[in-house]
Formats: structure tokens, sequence, C-alpha cells
């Protein structure tokens, strides 16, 4: 059993305060690749995983966590998990509204992205005005797991976050 004063409710709220590297107003949390909180005999054990594979990412979130913790006296092992695979189905309804109040359009059906890898046009909607009078510029946005869309309306460019399952 673990020896700290902390239980497992109260390091998953420290991990909340811990920004995404590469969209830090997400928390790792909130973009769910935290996928358990493990309590040790001595520490807790946290386990990740990436978005995607070879997400660069995910060192720079281990040593986070790791700092983090290790900064109030908790000492802490972070395993990496691979499967299941990540999806944006983890991700919290709360991270998705920060997505798009960031400016980013949070992911929507999956069959949207899905239609973009045959050709087909999808709209999403812009996270700056709300139309969906919008148009996919690049299927490789500022990040692999993002697109680049712009607003007919508006005119802005935006990231969307691309649907994984």
């Amino acid at each position: 059993m673990n020896t700290t004063k902390y239980s497992t409710i109260d390091i998953w709220a420290i991990l909340e305060r811990i920004s995404d590297p590469e969209i830090p107003v997400l928390s790792v949390v909130d973009l769910g690749v935290v996928r358990e909180v493990n309590e040790l005999e001595e520490g807790f054990e946290i386990l990740i995983t990436p978005t995607y594979s070879g997400c660069p990412a995910m060192s720079m979130i281990e040593t986070e966590i790791k700092a983090t913790l290790s900064e109030i006296g908790i000492p802490s092992k972070v395993k990496l998990i691979l499967s299941p695979a990540w999806t944006t189905d983890w991700m919290s309804e709360k991270g998705k509204q920060k997505l798009k109040a960031y400016g980013i359009a949070p992911p929507e059906k999956e069959d949207l992205d899905i239609n973009a890898l045959f050709g087909k046009s999808h709209a999403v909607e812009c996270p700056q005005c709300n139309s969906k009078n919008t148009v996919l510029i690049s299927q490789f946005g500022s990040t692999a797991c993002k697109a680049l869309h712009k607003c007919k309306d508006c005119l802005e460019p935006f990231d969307y976050f691309k649907c994984l399952r």
C-alpha cells in the first residue's frame, strides 16, 4: 500500500494541471493520454498512451509527470501503453470545449476523416464563427494529429483535431 498521504484521486487532480506540450490549453487528462493511476508500495504508477505511434510529445509528457510529482515528494513510475491505441473518444468533453475556445476545431464524427481519405470533402465547424462553410486545405496541419481548414465566411484558417478510432 502507498505510504504517501496522497490518493489516486489526488494524483488525477495533479495530472489535470499538466499541459500537453503541443496544445498547452489541454491537460494530459483532458487529452485522454493518461490511462490509469495505480498505487504502488511506494508512490504511484501512471499509465500513458500516445495519441499516435511515434508522438514526439510523449517523452516530454513522461518527464513532466515525473517532475511534477517529484516536486511534491511523490515517487512515481510512468509506463507507456500502446494497446489499445489511443482514440479521440478518450478526450474529455471539457477538453473538446477548450480546443474550440483555443481556435482548434475538436474532433467530429469518424466518417468525416475516413471520407477525406477518399477525396470526399466534409465541412468542419469553424471554431471562430461557428460556420460550416469550410474547406479542407491540407490533411496535414501543424502536428500529425491535426488537419488544416479554412472558413469561407470569416476567411480564417484553423486546425481541426482529426478523429482517430
